[in-house]
């Protein structure tokens, strides 16, 4: 399969659109006289249709109590959104946001009180925190323990 590039591929579709038309063309100026004077009283008709789309598409009709405005085909509602829906829409995020802190909060709280409970532990015992340091140390309390 040949792969063209899409400038190749533009070129060959303007040719054959070119051809097209020629023949066309040619053909046309061969119909009867009645032929054509149908095809430009359907051509005609056809351009006031869509003069006549634009223009009903491009015009408002009319204000409704709802608020909403037709346009064409369209149904555009009026006004932006309320001060309840505008507050509706920044509440979750900042709920959210509390509730992480609320967390991290209560995380905090929970190890600043473990390392309370382990300093009272040290501080209340009867060796003094520096014997915990001491090599020598654990090494009595691993022989003890095996005893």
């Amino acid at each position: 399969m040949n792969k063209l590039s899409l400038q190749e591929l533009d070129t060959r579709m303007a040719r054959f659109g070119m051809a097209v038309a020629g023949t066309l063309s040619e053909q046309s100026e061969e119909l009867p006289h009645s032929v054509t004077e149908r095809l430009r009283a359907a051509r005609e008709q056809a351009m006031d249709r869509a003069r006549a789309t634009r223009r009903q598409q491009t015009v408002p009709v009319a204000v409704e109590a709802t608020g909403a405005v037709r346009s064409g085909r369209s149904l555009a509602l009026l006004g932006g959104p309320s001060r309840w829906f505008k507050l509706a829409s920044v509440l979750p995020p900042l709920l959210l946001v509390a509730g992480l802190l609320l967390i991290q909060h209560s995380q905090w709280y929970e190890q600043v009180l473990a390392a309370a409970e382990i300093d009272t532990a040290l501080l209340s015992d009867k060796l003094p925190p520096s014997a915990y340091s001491d090599p020598g140390f654990s090494e009595y309390l691993s022989d003890e323990e095996n005893q």
